[in-house]
């Protein structure tokens, strides 16, 4: 049996000898100690004759010993499960790309009133898709006939759901609404477009954000907003894809914020079915613009006064 100088120090000749199962360590550098040497043995199986080198090859490198100067290079085998073992590595901490940061420019301005033709800040991505000038202008025009006044809306407080850039509320605001409460769960929208929006018409003061999910603010409306939470006016803007206009009427018509004068206006998208009315509210109007769709509902006198 070949007998290693010093430990870890294995020479060619350890795998040449009769018993090729077998390396020998010996407890100290030399035999003078009288003590019998530190024998470890393979536990595998010879195939033909030899002994596996693959199986050699994973021993000697538990001790930290390039397995390369002693024995044949690696089996296609082990190559093969090492670079498995390296791509799955690669696998589990996949690198993020950073974000880009989000951006805004001046695409909307205030229709009419108080603050008229004021520049709004809107987001460049289609993260946030405001209600477009046409449809918002037509909005305004059937409340005020509505109200009995083409040039003014009837004093009340607007409640902005999805409210986004704000420019609902904010043209609530200036075409005569009292107070306007704002609707939106993204930070990043509402730190840097709609409080920007409120600061530069000088609405800030007249107007109430609410950062959180739409759901949840009705469902908690008291929380939000006491026990007189009942608006004059409500917009309706959400991402089209994203909700189900049947639950979500449902749930605003049942509501604390809806009242017997409340009027309601929604954006839809082509393929919607609105129903004629929702609780107390009837349809006082409902126009296309391509594939958007205007609905607003409204008590029965205010049906009245339009025929």
């Amino acid at each position: 049996m070949a007998i290693l100088p010093t430990p870890l120090h294995i020479t060619r000749t350890d795998f040449l000898h009769r018993n090729p199962y077998a390396v020998s360590m010996p407890s100290k550098p030399t035999l003078s100690s009288g003590r019998r040497p530190f024998v470890i043995t393979f536990s595998n199986k010879p195939r033909n004759g030899t002994v596996d080198n693959d199986k050699k090859r994973e021993f000697i490198e538990r001790y930290g010993i390039n397995p390369d100067t002693f024995l044949p290079k690696p089996s296609q085998k082990i190559k093969k499960r090492r670079e498995q073992g390296n791509s799955e590595m690669g696998k589990s901490e996949p690198v993020e790309e950073p974000k880009p940061p989000r951006e805004t420019h001046k695409l909307l301005q205030v229709l009419g009133g108080t603050a008229r033709r004021k520049k709004l800040l809107s987001p460049k991505s289609m993260d946030v898709r405001p209600m477009m000038e046409v449809v918002k202008g037509a909005a305004f025009s059937i409340l005020q006939a509505a109200g009995g006044s083409p040039q003014y809306l009837r004093p009340g407080r607007w409640l902005d759901l999805y409210s986004g850039t704000g420019s609902v509320g904010i043209e609530a605001i200036s075409r005569g609404c009292s107070e306007a409460h704002f609707v939106e769960m993204d930070p990043w929208v509402v730190s840097d477009v709609l409080q920007p929006n409120l600061e530069s018409t000088g609405f800030l003061e007249a107007s109430v954000i609410h950062t959180a999910r739409v759901e949840t603010f009705l469902k908690d409306a008291e929380r939000f907003l006491g026990k007189d939470g009942t608006f004059d006016y409500i917009s309706v803007t959400p991402p089209y894809m994203l909700v189900d206009y049947e639950v979500l009427m449902d749930q605003i018509s049942n509501s604390s914020v809806v009242g017997e004068n409340t009027f309601i206006v929604v954006e839809y998208p082509l393929r919607t079915d609105m129903l004629d009315s929702y609780a107390c509210l009837v349809k006082i109007a409902d126009r296309r613009f391509g594939r958007t769709h205007l609905a607003i509902y409204g008590p029965q006198w205010a049906q009245k006064k339009r025929d």
